[in-house]
């Protein structure tokens, strides 16, 4: 029985249906049968048989014998299986041919369409304060050559920023540029004070100034990332923008700067603090 279901398989592999596949090996069992003896013989439903054996004739597999009741024959099992390969490239071959015309269609098509893309897939916006978090982290991790930070509360960072500490580390290590400006207001906080004398540690350079429009990243004067709050939504929404456009970051840089040349290097709550 294993051998009849292997053999069966391998048939329906080289393209017959398992009905097709029963009877023909059925039909290699004996000179000739009948359409009704071969349909007990393949347990094939009777009323399928005669479609299944005009198959197999059609195909070249088998030999239909007129007479007064008509039989069938087997074709030998080694012509058969050539002609089962020989349908089977053409087949191929007609797959390869429809293949490569589509190929040749669809190419222009799939080309066009390389150089069609949003006018704003620079853009990323982000309104859930985890993702915001993680794409901030992202960012920092990312860096190569310099960091510049607008940093007032809410922080939507860890308070120890981890990833913040280590690529400020990196970058210094690497003569890159980081730089945070602060809010005085937001170090009255102890804990927030301990925070900007790590990142001092780790190699940033720090100012101070009274307020500031908005948190604002500027990654290697490449991408920034910045906190719109929401006029709509109100108090404690906000919505983040990062966008990598070289242009718009080199602008940013430039009022970054502008702001650090006035902005103080020790503010008043250190001062207290340390006191």
């Amino acid at each position: 029985m294993d051998l009849e279901e292997d053999a069966v398989g391998n048939l329906v592999a080289l393209g017959l249906a398992r009905y097709e596949a029963r009877v023909y090996l059925a039909l290699v069992r004996r000179e000739s049968y009948t359409a009704a003896e071969v349909a007990r013989e393949a347990d094939v439903p009777r009323q399928r048989v005669y479609d299944v054996l005009d198959a197999l004739v059609r195909r070249r597999l088998a030999n239909a014998h007129t007479g007064r009741v008509a039989t069938y024959s087997a074709v030998a099992p080694e012509l058969a299986m050539t002609r089962l390969m020989a349908l089977q490239r053409e087949s191929l071959e007609r797959l390869e041919r429809a293949s490569g015309a589509l190929a040749a269609t669809l190419q222009p098509l799939w080309s066009d369409g390389r150089g069609h893309t949003d006018p704003l897939d620079y853009v990323e916006i982000l309104r859930d304060p985890a993702v915001i978090s993680e794409r901030f982290a992202d960012i920092q991790r990312q860096a190569r050559h310099e960091l510049l930070s607008f940093c007032k509360p809410p922080f939507v960072a860890p308070a120890e920023n981890a990833e913040g500490i280590k690529a400020a580390r990196r970058l210094h290590r690497g003569g890159g540029t980081v730089r945070a400006i602060y809010t005085s207001g937001a170090l009255e906080d102890a804990g927030m004070l301990a925070n900007v004398r790590s990142f001092g540690e780790a190699g940033e350079e720090a100012r101070f100034t009274t307020d500031l429009p908005l948190k604002l990243v500027i990654a290697d004067a490449s991408v920034v990332l910045c906190d719109m709050p929401d006029p709509v939504a109100g108090a404690g929404s906000t919505t983040a923008l990062v966008i990598e456009h070289s242009a718009l970051a080199a602008c940013l840089r430039l009022a970054f700067l502008t702001v650090w040349e006035s902005a103080a290097t020790v503010p008043e709550p250190i001062e207290v603090l340390n006191s």
